[in-house]
């Protein structure tokens, strides 16, 4: 199946909901003019649809392969990934001074939906590269950013982030690999580190890992865990490769799916230690990776957007190309399935889920704009706010999205749909692990309850909510399909403003009831938000329609979507408070030894 990136749809959001012509006014976002930025993404459009997807199904077929110590990537990988840095694809959003385009985040965002929709593996290293990108800009010494930054921005080397080890996943606290100084700024690093997506490949010149390690008299605890940059290839004096580090691949994983993606175990220093340097300072190298880890939740949420939109331009082209039965209301012969009733009701749900997702995350890249380059301090603060709340939903809810939405796909194929051949099953087995990786649902949920709502006494939330109801607001006076919207929202909102003072009133004295809904929370607030951006997204079509503006149909499907959101997703509120306020009982109800 080729890929067609939604433009229209991509285009409506960015420059209704996002709010495109603000962002274009903030300092240093000048280039971002509209026709700027659709030139942009037609121009990333046709790459994703003509050079990487084409990758997807033979990744999938004939995946990446390890032989002493080396990775060969998919047959086309190496050469699509030279153009794709060729084009300046990498530095979209990074600093011109390093050789970027300097462009902001609300116009690599659609940028990183696209390369994922196209090839979810291929697109899992420059996500890797942009993160480490991000870590360096904030972190980096002046010399690190001169050897590193450029390199990595055009596409020469990649960048990776090493956290996990076999005895340590999550809880980064259990880190062992060691960082010893030798004396002369640089560090000797040793140890194990698994779960290296693209840590060994044949795509670049050389590959940046960035790895957290405790130097010797460090704290115990992620107190101690400092941040530091190993190359494969040492670098020279003069900016060219040196010899190979002490860093080698020791296997690749057999994965359910992302299959043309390495994910590496990654041996430091079996030959006398590794060479490294350190970022920053000692034992700060959590708050540092934090910077990379934020960029690639949000980046993995625009994953689980990108495959959903896939799965369903392909379950949308199978449906309108199988035949079978009848249409219930009578017809002489057998009909295309999508005249099915319940075909319909799961393309719907697909589209209105995908749509939802990319709105909410679109406007959160807007927010991020506005808070690193708005010059007004209060609008800064605000919209960091905004930002940060935002993140784990978008990395939560918009994953676990894609898992329904690809796996509706299947449904939606029926028997075919588990038949490899028709590509629908790559799709679902693609997305299964987008809600683990970057840190679980649950981790994403944890940081909403915790430092997202709880510690600001819910003052975050309900400034998000205030927005929500001037959109209320603005639909009071409406009819028909938007009257109907404005009914959902106007409950899921306030289903979603008592579980947020749930919260913050219990969690001091009942932590495990609390933190038993917080998956549940997560999903919440990712239905009743993506809700609002569809209502605002339903208001401005309508609006669009009164004054005959643009494409009727466009502005009517919009409306029309925006309705099926409300009433089968916006719906599902009240029943996550329910589950949420009093659901902790049955959660902890058994004892271990029960189970």
């Amino acid at each position: 199946m080729s890929y067609a990136a939604p433009l229209k749809d991509m285009l409506f959001v960015v420059n209704e909901l996002a709010n495109l012509s603000a962002v274009h006014a903030l300092p240093g976002c000048e280039d971002a003019t509209p026709e700027t930025v659709e030139a942009v993404l037609e121009e990333n459009a046709k790459f994703c649809g003509e050079v990487v997807a084409p990758l997807n199904v033979a990744g999938d077929r004939e995946p990446s392969a390890w032989k002493n110590g080396e990775v060969t990537t998919t047959r086309g990988f190496r050469e699509a990934f030279h153009a794709f840095g060729q084009a300046g694809w990498q530095g979209v959003q990074h600093p011109v001074e390093f050789g970027g385009q300097g462009l902001p985040k609300l116009v690599a965002t659609p940028c990183i939906e696209m390369l994922n929709s196209a090839n979810l593996s291929f697109a899992l290293c420059p996500l890797l590269t942009d993160g480490a990108i991000e870590a360096l800009l904030v972190a980096g010494s002046d010399e690190q950013k001169k050897i590193y930054l450029s390199n990595l921005i055009s596409g020469k080397w990649t960048g990776t982030m090493n956290l996990t080890e076999p005895q340590a996943g999550s809880d980064l606290a259990l880190v062992r690999t060691r960082a010893v100084p030798q004396g002369d700024g640089t560090f000797k690093v040793s140890g194990t580190k698994i779960y290296i997506t693209y840590g060994e490949h044949d795509m670049a010149e050389n590959i940046v890992h960035l790895v957290l390690a405790r130097t010797p008299d460090a704290p115990e605890g992620v107190k101690g865990i400092s941040l530091f940059v190993v190359p494969k290839f040492l670098v020279n004096a003069d900016g060219s490769l040196g010899e190979r580090n002490d860093v080698h691949c020791v296997s690749i994983e057999h994965k359910l799916g992302i299959k043309a993606s390495p994910t590496a175990v990654l041996q430091f220093g079996d030959h006398g230690g590794a060479i490294g340097t350190l970022v920053g300072e000692e034992n700060r190298g959590l708050e540092y990776m934090f910077i990379m880890m934020n960029a690639a939740r949000f980046a993995v949420g625009m994953q689980g957007v990108g495959v959903a939109e896939t799965a369903y331009q392909k379950a949308v082209g199978y449906a309108r190309d199988r035949v079978q039965s009848r249409d219930l209301a009578g017809s002489p012969g057998p009909v295309a399935i999508i005249h099915h009733p319940d075909v319909r009701r799961m393309l719907m749900s697909m589209r209105a889920q995908t749509e939802g997702a990319r709105a909410l995350a679109y406007v959160t890249a807007a927010a991020y704009d506005a808070a690193h380059h708005s010059d007004d301090a209060a609008v800064r603060k605000q919209n960091q706010a905004f930002y940060e709340f935002m993140v784990p939903v978008v990395k939560g809810w918009s994953t676990e999205m894609s898992i329904d939405v690809a796996s509706t796909g299947v449904q939606v194929h029926g028997g075919m749909g588990f038949i490899e051949e028709t590509g629908a099953a790559q799709y679902y087995r693609d997305a299964r692990i987008l809600t683990i990786y970057e840190g679980t649902t649950a981790i994403q949920a944890n940081d909403l309850v915790g430092r997202k709502t709880v510690r600001d006494g819910g003052a975050t939330a309900k400034a998000i909510l205030a927005q929500v109801r001037a959109t209320e607001a603005e639909l009071e006076s409406a009819g028909g399909d938007l009257a109907a919207i404005r009914n959902q929202l106007a409950a899921g909102s306030k289903a979603l403003e008592e579980v947020v003072d749930y919260i913050v009133a219990n969690m001091k004295s009942d932590i495990k009831g609390v933190f038993s809904g917080s998956v549940p929370y997560l999903k919440m607030a990712g239905i009743v938000l993506c809700g609002w951006q569809m209502a605002r997204a339903a208001l401005i079509a309508q609006r669009k329609l009164d004054s005959g503006e643009g494409d009727a149909r466009f502005y009517q499907a919009k409306i029309a979507t925006a309705r099926f959101f409300a009433d089968h997703l916006l719906s599902q509120a009240s029943g996550y408070r329910a589950a949420i306020v009093g659901g902790s009982v049955g959660v902890l109800a058994l004892a271990e030894d029960q189970f």
